[in-house]
């Protein structure tokens, strides 16, 4: 059975930081398959935050609205997933949920949603300013 457990959210400041982790276990990962770091803020769509190919031969993608403050990163000794966060912005405040298991070739856009299978119950992250 596949799990994903998330931490590391909480309140910052706005300009603080913060990483969130997403433990994973009862998951084979599959070559250059993607896992990934979504958001959804109060009244809004789920949207992609950031996603990472498994398997190390492809790159990663990024919101342009997070691009430069935010860096996802995969451990594969450890099963877990990162998203570490810097300068945060009040319009970052979200939930925050990690997702796996989005094959290549998938007829979803990037950072879609609708590509990945497992998902995380996912953490509150709250900058004020």
């Amino acid at each position: 059975q596949v799990r994903l457990v998330e931490s590391g959210g909480g309140s910052v400041q706005a300009g603080g930081s913060l990483r969130l982790s997403c433990a994973v276990s009862g998951y084979t990962y599959s070559s250059n398959w993607q896992m990934g770091w979504f958001r959804q803020a109060r009244g809004k769509e789920r949207e992609g935050v950031a996603a990472i190919h498994t398997g190390g031969r492809g790159g990663e993608y990024y919101a342009d609205s997070v691009k430069g403050r935010f860096t996802i990163s995969l451990d594969n000794a450890k099963n877990t997933l990162y998203l570490q966060m810097n300068s945060l912005k009040p319009e970052d405040t979200a939930m925050y949920y990690c997702a796996a298991d989005c094959p290549p070739g998938s007829r979803w856009p990037v950072l879609s949603p609708y590509c990945f299978q497992y998902w995380d119950q996912g953490t509150q992250v709250t900058v004020s300013s």
